[in-house]
């Protein structure tokens, strides 16, 4: 039996979570950074996404909440409201999520992830 590489586990986890937004990601930084795209597959991917503990769904729960409470973080924003779309999260607890940032990041980043949800959902047919 041969063991799954931290790569092998990230490319996995990459295309069961982002699908086609992750890869866009991994492919835009093949031209400038290519280590980084493999940092970021074996990293957040690959050892952190692929731990037990809390589901895919949950991940991206807290990964929207920190993004959009970062407020300068918009592209990953929109990859990861995708993502939670892809695990099942809806667009009504996206929205909810969203909103929660107000209280504790302020209304602008609550604004700005409002934003970035309404250009996913908009992309996204139902």
């Amino acid at each position: 039996m041969q063991i799954e590489t931290r790569l092998e586990r990230g490319q996995r986890q990459l295309a069961k979570i982002d699908g086609a937004g992750g890869q866009a990601v991994v492919d835009a930084l093949a031209d400038i950074a290519p280590d980084f795209a493999t940092y970021l597959l074996e990293f957040p991917f690959g050892d952190i996404y692929s731990r037990n503990g809390l589901s895919l769904r949950d991940r991206e729960i807290a990964t929207i909440a920190a993004l959009a409470a970062m407020g300068t973080a918009t592209p990953q924003l929109k990859v990861h409201i995708q993502a939670g779309l892809n695990v099942g999260i809806t667009r009504d607890e996206i929205t909810e999520i969203l909103m929660q940032m107000a209280v504790y990041a302020g209304f602008p980043a609550a604004l700005n992830g409002l934003f970035a949800a309404k250009d996913v959902f908009a992309a996204e047919p139902e």
